[in-house]
């Protein structure tokens, strides 16, 4: 049955409604949350970057002695403190460790792409003699015959389904190549801006 009396008190309900000025409980917990999560990505990455990460000694330490918990139930707890311990720190200190993160992740996102296109080069060596060629015109300095033995090791390892030894040793060879070409590629910049 409804009640007779609801609304008829004669106050208007913007009347008791109050505006505050500190964020919700909601988003209290939205942010700590926020803020364990990014204690956590540190925690799970590996000691010397987190060394490297500009912040107060304290959350460091924190970070550090949460890697070497083994124990479940303790390492919980642990990365409760550092999620404490992030609450502490000033938003341009958040900032900043979120920025050498995203930072981290682009870098391995272009380190995976530059490994699948030394894979697909290897393929393409693989699957057509015009690609070795090609190779070879633009790197004079490589072991034709060498390459070539690696090549067709390859092929019959791929066809016999044996350890790819051979498959493996060419994708070397190709990073050495890609990595001799970044390292001139950054020489040559630096000689530009010295001039």
């Amino acid at each position: 049955m409804p009640n007779p009396n609801r609304g008829s008190c004669g106050f208007q309900s913007t009347e008791f409604e109050q505006e505050y000025e500190r964020p919700s409980k909601s988003e209290l917990k939205r942010q700590m949350t926020a803020l364990q999560k990014l204690g956590e990505e540190l925690i799970a990455e590996p000691r010397d970057r987190v060394k490297r990460v500009p912040m107060p000694e304290d959350v460091r330490d924190a970070i550090l002695e949460c890697q070497l918990i083994k124990d479940h139930e303790g390492r919980r707890r642990q990365t409760q403190y550092v999620g404490k311990k992030m609450r502490t720190l000033e938003p341009d200190e958040i900032a900043a460790i979120q920025k050498m993160l995203d930072s981290w992740k682009g870098a391995s996102k272009s380190e995976t792409a530059a490994l699948h296109a030394i894979e697909r080069k290897r393929d393409k060596l693989l699957a057509d003699d015009k690609a070795l060629t090609q190779l070879l015109e633009s790197n004079p300095e490589l072991d034709a015959q060498h390459l070539r033995t690696l090549i067709r090791n390859a092929r019959k390892e791929q066809a016999e389904n044996k350890p790819p030894k051979a498959y493996r040793e060419i994708f070397q060879i190709l990073k050495q190549l890609q990595a001799a070409a970044a390292a001139s590629t950054t020489d040559e910049e630096d000689d530009v801006e010295e001039d």
